[in-house]
Order: structure tokens, then C-alpha cells, then sequence
């Protein structure tokens, strides 16, 4: 472990911390930020009054429509003077949402990450290849600056460059892959399809860190068979801190939250209202020790649970599941609840389907229509009629029968869906642009 004092910290001792560094960063927020002085004053509440945990509750949520309305400085903490980086998420929907980091705030991310890559076993002695992207996006440089904190090798290649990439891992001797996991596929895929001679198996790499998008334990299983590694979750916000808010460990069996830095909640996502642990909703966010950007009860839209468990690795800290999707990325087709994630399970179980897919969500007059492009391999698609019309019906009634909709399922050749050196684009809602 890096810090096995915090890791292994009983509860009741981690609640206490809690409980004082929030009624720090609640105060911090309220006695230099406008925007919360006026929704704590609206809301009837007072740092002062803050006498427990159970008292958070009584706090305003903050949302990405809060941070793009106060674009770009409106909700730091600290002169600019103090500010020594800035991240900022995607504005293509609008104003991009802007964070800032102190010297103190760079510290604490890198301590977090440079945890997370303990607990997949990675030590000083590990060649570490970034290639999540640089720049304003917090996968790379939340790599890179937690990776130099553990002591290991760092190659910042930054994303894309497929060819470069594996030049890399065969030539400086990588261990450590970490990248989005939609690219780690389009890794595996490069390598089949272009270098048939080059052997995965005879390089060093052990180990990938993958984040930055929701991925399912059938993709899991797909990415450490095709490039012979163990694969394992990182989770973060860029709103929060970056990469490092949790962690799986070697058990693999969800991930541990770094509860001395970032207090969770689970609420219900229409209501609001905190749900109990171990029930599924939308986790909220309270950074504890941000001095730039005191994210206060931050609304992530990402829906998962909360548990504790007796973890074989031996760390203490509240686990939270595999993001399963957001809450905002829903789609309602007729009526039906449907995440991605569940599209990507039902498919993945199905042998001769590629890990390559697409939903495309239409209306068709008041109806709403879904099409799933979905590529299978090149021994299915070179096979005769009869077996794709076969497939196609055997995919069409599992949707049916397990996410309760139908769908138009169309099988595509290899190496027909875009691919991305990011995150991947999985749905295309054609109803949002009429």
C-alpha cells in the first residue's frame, strides 16, 4: 500500500477525519465563493451548523450547469495567483466546466493516483506508458504526475499513434498500460490486423489502468485476453479531481474510495433524497481538502452503490461498484430504461461478436427506434446467409427478453464502427438533432 494508515484506517476514526475536514472545506466554500454563500443562505444553512455527517444532507447540490454558468473562474476559492493549473471537461454542449488546482491540490492528486497504481501491484520498478490524452482533459497529467509520485518510469506519449505506441512497449521494456479502454481494443485490434507478427505475449506488459468511461467485466475479460494482461478500473472526475477518486485493487471486486480526500453520498437521482448504503442511485461528491475548487456535494450523474466490505487486500475504505452509466446518458426507448453498459453486456455474451458497437436512437413518427450496429468476426461475416440471419434473430430476442426492448440489429464486417483514441462514442441520439 502507499499509505497504509489512511488505507487500513478503522471507520470510525475515517468518519471523524471526515467530519473535520468537511466542516473545513464547507467553510472554505462558503467564506470565498459567492455562488455558494447565496445557495447555503437560500437553503437556510450555516458551516456552523454542520455538527455531523448526517448534516451534508441540508447542503444545495452543485451541478455541471452551476460550474458552466460561472465559466471559467466564477467558483474557485483563491486568487488566481494560488492557482497553479487549470482542467476543463468537454463544452460541446456549452461552456466547458473549468477546475483549479493549488501546488497543495497537485500534491494530493498525485498522492491518490500514485495509490491507485499501488493497488494494482505497481511498484518504482514499473515502466508506465501514458497514453490517455494531455492537455485539458485530467486522464494524462493525473498519470503522469501520480506515476513520477510512486517512483516509476514514466513515457508521456499522450493518445493516438497506434504504430508508436507498440514501437514503445516493445522497445523501452512498458509494464504498465494506461489508456481508456476503448482504446486498449483498438490497441488489440491494430496489432491483429496490421502486425500478425507481433507477439503481445513476448513484450513486459502486465498490467493496463483504464478509466475515463464506463466498461463492463465482459470487456474486461476481452481486453486481458487479447493483450495478455491483468486490466483494472480507475474512476475519477475531472469536476472532483481527476483519475484517483477510486480504485479497484488486486481482488478485483469494486472500488475502494479515497474517503480521507472525497466524501460520497448515493442519492435518488429524480428525489434527491440520500439513499442507504448499499442501495443503487447517483453518487455526490464533497472534496475535503480542495483549495482551488471546493467541489461541494457535486451531482456526478454516474449511478453505482456504496458497501462495505471485508476486502482481502486489507485497505478499509467504502467501496463503490463499477459505474454502470450515468444517469444523464439514459436512454428511454418506449418507455424502457436502457444504459449502453446492458447493450454491451447482452452483446459481449454472444460468441463471434466483435467488442465494437453502436446504438443509433431515431423517432420514427411519435415512435422512438433504436438500431444496434454491432461487428462480428471475420470467420462469422465471410459465413454463409442463413448463419447471420440466425444471429441477428438470436441477439434480437436477448434484447427483447433481458432489457425488454426491441431493436433493430444490424451485423456489420470487422473494422466498420469508428474507432477512437479517447473515450469511444456509443450512442448517437438522432432524436437531439431534430
Amino acid at each position: 500500500m502507499f499509505n497504509k494508515e489512511i488505507e487500513t484506517m478503522p471507520e470510525k476514526k475515517m468518519k471523524e477525519l471526515q467530519l473535520e475536514r468537511l466542516k473545513w472545506s464547507v467553510r472554505h466554500a462558503y467564506d470565498n465563493v459567492p455562488f455558494y454563500k447565496k445557495k447555503f443562505d437560500e437553503a437556510g444553512f450555516h458551516p456552523d451548523q454542520l455538527k455531523s455527517l448526517d448534516d451534508m444532507r441540508r447542503i444545495p447540490f452543485l451541478t455541471k450547469q452551476d460550474m458552466r454558468d460561472h465559466y471559467p473562474y466564477g467558483l474557485f476559492a483563491v486568487p488566481l495567483s494560488k492557482v497553479v493549473r487549470v482542467h476543463a471537461s468537454s463544452g460541446t454542449t456549452g461552456n466547458a466546466t473549468v477546475v483549479g488546482y493549488t501546488k497543495n491540490d497537485i500534491e494530493v492528486f498525485s498522492e491518490v493516483v500514485a495509490r491507485s497504481l499501488a493497488s494494482y501491484g505497481v511498484t518504482e520498478k514499473d515502466i508506465i506508458q501514458v497514453a490517455y490524452g494531455y492537455g485539458l482533459f485530467t486522464g494524462g497529467l493525473g498519470l503522469h504526475y501520480g506515476s513520477e509520485k510512486l517512483g516509476a518510469l514514466t513515457v508521456p506519449i499522450s493518445g493516438g499513434n497506434t504504430p508508436r505506441q507498440l514501437m514503445l512497449i516493445k522497445d523501452f521494456g512498458t509494464t504498465v498500460l494506461a489508456c481508456t479502454p476503448s482504446y486498449a481494443l483498438n490497441i488489440a485490434d491494430y496489432i491483429e490486423k496490421n502486425m500478425p507478427d507481433f507477439k503481445i505475449e513476448e513484450t513486459r506488459l502486465r498490467i493496463g489502468v483504464f478509466g475515463a468511461e464506463p466498461w463492463t467485466e465482459a470487456m474486461r475479460q476481452e481486453i486481458e485476453k487479447r493483450l495478455k494482461i491483468d486490466a483494472y478500473d480507475i474512476y475519477g472526475l475531472s469536476e472532483v479531481i481527476g483519475p484517483g477518486v477510486s480504485c479497484e485493487c488486486s481482488e478485483k471486486s469494486g472500488l475502494h474510495v479515497f474517503e480521507d480526500h472525497f466524501y460520497v453520498e448515493i442519492i435518488d437521482p429524480e428525489t434527491g433524497e440520500v439513499l442507504p448504503e448499499g442501495e443503487k442511485g447517483e453518487i455526490v461528491y464533497t472534496s475535503l481538502t480542495k483549495e482551488a475548487f471546493p467541489g461541494i456535494r457535486y451531482r456526478s450523474r454516474d449511478i453505482t452503490r456504496l458497501y462495505h466490505d471485508s476486502c482481502k487486500c486489507g485497505r478499509t475504505l467504502i467501496k463503490m461498484e463499477k459505474v454502470t452509466g450515468r444517469s444523464d446518458d439514459m436512454l428511454i426507448i418506449r418507455g424502457v430504461n436502457v444504459f449502453p453498459s446492458q447493450v454491451e453486456a447482452v452483446l459481449m455474451e454472444v460468441p463471434g461478436i466483435e467488442p465494437h458497437y453502436q446504438i443509433i436512437v431515431d423517432r420514427k413518427g411519435s415512435m422512438d427506434d433504436i438500431e444496434v450496429m454491432v461487428e462480428v468476426n471475420e470467420k462469422v461475416f465471410s459465413d454463409e446467409i442463413k448463419v447471420l440471419n440466425n444471429l441477428t434473430k438470436h441477439i434480437t430476442d436477448r434484447f427483447r427478453s433481458i432489457l425488454g426492448i426491441s431493436a433493430k440489429i444490424t451485423l456489420v464486417e470487422p473494422q466498420t464502427i469508428p474507432r477512437s483514441e479517447g473515450k469511444a462514442v456509443r450512442v448517437i441520439d438522432r432524436r437531439k438533432l431534430s
